[in-house]
């Protein structure tokens, strides 16, 4: 699977993406997220119930609710999306792509004890 990256993300898009998740990790019982027209659209409110999940919103202005998240984006953001001059679309997706295979399998993570996401995922299992 490829990074879904885009200029913008529809929720059609969104979802197929969190089927594509769901079908590797399981179904969580609660998806945290902002308020972006992808994540409050009918359509994913639809999806969600269908599938039995709860969409959990953080307040509008307090990103610190959803701090895990806001920490990932300034990684990806700092680290290397704002160090590069990109081509196209598609060469920023096949990078996080390699990116984000290189921060779970190759990077030790302090926050798991020096493992990897995977191993750390493993080791849960």
């Amino acid at each position: 699977m490829k990074c879904e990256v885009d200029f913008s993300l529809p929720s059609e898009r969104v979802i197929r993406a969190l089927k594509q998740i769901i079908s590797w990790r399981g179904k969580p019982q609660v998806i945290r997220c902002d308020n972006g027209p992808e994540n409050i659209s009918g359509t994913i409110q639809n999806w969600a119930e269908e599938w039995g999940i709860r969409f959990e919103y953080i307040q509008p202005g307090n990103p610190q609710q959803n701090a895990y998240v806001e920490r990932f984006n300034r990684t990806v953001r700092y680290e290397w999306l704002s160090q590069y001059y990109w081509s196209s679309i598609e060469e920023v997706q096949d990078f996080a792509t390699q990116w984000m295979w290189s921060y779970n399998h190759d990077r030790p993570n302090m926050a798991l004890g020096g493992f990897t996401p995977k191993q750390h995922l493993a080791m849960a299992a």
